[in-house]
């Protein structure tokens, strides 16, 4: 897993158009403190009578004066407005093009997005009111929050909408929730695909559908002020209401939730519990449900399986605002769904559901904001205290100047920027991207990068998933210049690192080697490197492993007509995997073996 969705270097940081003249300056005193309200309602005032666009020199340059001054909190404030100034004037035809492109990019495009977005030919602040601009460019606060969590696959018009349509509402409880609004605007941007939440319901059972952002809103809200909430909404970040504010279920089942279920905030493991085990339906190989409707009435009343346990105990959480998520992960034998939640000492509790001898060593779900997939060790590691901390901060701070730099061209100014961020806070992964970029932009050499990768690394010890992310990078560019031994070398060595503790990085490690030989070898040559993968990384890492090695690469041998080779592959498999008898890895090895003899 690349954690690559906390890096947001550029976004709103676009130059102004090229040509387009300034309003003014402003006063090198003036710009070493925070932008006062009388120079932000004269900004407000000239970007009514002429553009946002016009102010972007102006307020880029009192930014920059204060940050080579070392006053880092003005800095920051005038920073913000210019960032708002550039958003505002950006063209909303030249944004979408763009967003299309980051959709592909991240693959999170899907059916259920509308098929045609009708693009005016206006700048993407044209449809806020004056009030709103306001105070979106006068508070910190939000400013901060806002560009932290927005990323290119945002469709910033209709965050725009939606935030204007809720302040439009009464600004009064828009200001007080204003974290609140922001992940409502977020998540509810673009619908939810259809294997949301889960893929085991059909779409007539239950409609992949969000409540209208006005509603959601009034709801959370009323819900708050009734005392009905584990949560109070005010002392979470968009962050983590973002994963309230994702209800599938009415608001009607929600309140009979609420009653029905009035569990502790400490005890939503009982809400999953709650739901009884259908055996028979994983016996009769039935996963998808097999009612009408999904109701979370129904779920109680017929049972399920884990999955809909996990379903049903995360509209629970949601029901008392508890930020939670639908896990589904493979350990040994099986694939398996659990729950997480934010407990009200605002730590990640990962594990409802997760019990049992099986290791479910990573589990995936998704982000609403993005739609793509993040993992629990990613949300861990997303949510680590550091992030609270000043050194954090200040690291920011030096990581969004970085990024004003490079799109100014100046890569010297960009990493020194970027090796102040990482000094503040070495795991800053920002950071690291943006020291990355700058040497790049300078031109530095192949080897002056890898030292950059290898120093990621160091950081990131703790962290696995990084560590195996660099760590690739490493291999990426010794492999580009030719040493690919000591490329495939740098693999062998994480995985095998990984192999006791984290065999789902270990898997991914050792599809990447088979991969390669498929690509650059003959049959005979992916054979034996087949055969050395799954001796080496096959024992003990159970049907992860079978999903992303084995039947991959026995359905390759099936497409070159290599029946015998085929059946070989899967034996080796079989009896490196060590199989139980009646388990899901059984099951979809003796599919696999099936498939084989019907060819």
């Amino acid at each position: 897993m690349r954690f690559l969705r906390e890096i947001r270097l550029g976004l709103g940081l676009g130059l102004a158009t090229a040509g387009m003249a300034q309003t003014g300056s402003i006063p090198e005193a003036e710009a070493l403190q925070p932008p006062t309200a009388s120079r932000l309602a004269a900004i407000l005032s000239a970007a009514q009578r002429g553009s946002w666009g016009a102010q972007s020199t102006m307020l880029r340059s009192a930014a920059l004066r204060a940050y080579e001054k070392d006053r880092t909190a003005a800095a920051e404030a005038w920073l913000n407005v210019y960032r708002w100034a550039t958003l505002f004037a950006r063209p909303e035809e030249d944004f979408t093009r763009e967003w299309f492109g980051a959709l592909q990019a991240a693959n999170v495009a899907h059916p259920n997005m509308p098929r045609r977005y009708d693009v005016h030919p206006r700048p993407l602040g044209a449809g806020l009111l004056p009030e709103l601009q306001s105070w979106l460019i006068g508070n910190g606060a939000f400013s901060q929050e806002f560009f932290a969590l927005l990323s290119p696959v945002d469709y910033v018009p209709e965050v725009f909408r939606i935030l204007g349509t809720l302040h439009h509402r009464d600004p009064s409880p828009f200001k007080k929730y204003a974290s609140l609004a922001l992940a409502i605007a977020l998540v509810y941007d673009v619908p939810p695909p259809p294997s949301w939440p889960h893929g085991q319901v059909s779409i007539e059972a239950l409609p992949r559908q969000l409540p209208p952002p006005a509603d959601a809103f009034a709801w959370f809200v009323q819900q708050e002020r009734l005392g009905r909430l584990h949560q109070r909404l005010t002392q979470l970040g968009a962050a983590e209401l973002k994963f309230v504010v994702d209800v599938t279920a009415p608001f009607t089942e929600l309140e009979w939730a609420q009653r029905v279920v009035d569990l502790p905030s400490t005890a939503l493991e009982r809400a999953y519990t709650m739901v009884r085990y259908r055996t028979d339906r994983m016996t009769s190989n039935q996963p998808i449900w097999p009612g009408a409707k999904y109701r979370l009435p129904d779920i109680l009343a017929a049972g399920g399986i884990c999955v809909d346990q996990a379903y049903f105990a995360t509209q629970v959480g949601k029901a008392r605002g508890m930020p939670t998520l639908l896990f589904a992960g493979a350990g040994n034998d099986g694939r398996h769904a659990w729950v997480g939640y934010l407990d009200r000492r605002e730590k990640w509790r990962l594990d409802v559901g997760r019990t049992g001898a099986q290791r479910f060593v990573t589990g995936l779900a998704r982000d609403p904001q993005t739609w793509g997939l993040i993992s629990d060790h990613e949300l861990q590691f997303l949510s680590d205290g550091f992030r609270g901390r000043p050194a954090y901060r200040q690291s920011q701070v030096h990581v969004n100047f970085s990024a004003l730099y490079l799109a100014l061209g100046n890569g010297p100014a960009a990493g020194v920027a970027a090796r102040k961020a990482v000094n503040y806070e070495r795991r800053n992964q920002a950071g690291w991207e943006a020291l990355i970029g700058a040497a790049r932009k300078e031109g530095r050499p192949p080897r002056t990068i890898e030292n950059l990768f290898r120093e990621a690394v160091i950081a990131f010890r703790r962290y696995p998933d990084l560590e195996a992310y660099y760590v690739s990078r490493v291999a990426e560019s010794l492999r580009a210049r030719g040493e690919t031994s000591a490329a495939d070398e740098e693999i062998r060595a994480i995985a095998l690192k990984n192999k006791g503790s984290r065999t789902d990085l270990s898997v991914q490690q050792a599809r990447e080697i088979l991969q390669r030989a498929i690509a650059s070898q003959p049959e005979p040559e992916q054979m034996r490197s087949y055969n050395a993968v799954v001796d080496r990384y096959g024992p003990g890492a159970g049907i992860a492993f079978f999903d992303a090695v084995v039947a991959p690469f026995v359905e390759h041998l099936l497409e070159l007509k290599q029946k015998s080779d085929a059946r070989r592959a899967l034996e080796r498999a079989r009896q490196a995997l060590k199989v139980e008898s009646g388990s899901q890895l059984h099951a979809e090895l003796e599919r696999l073996a099936q498939s084989i003899r019907s060819k």
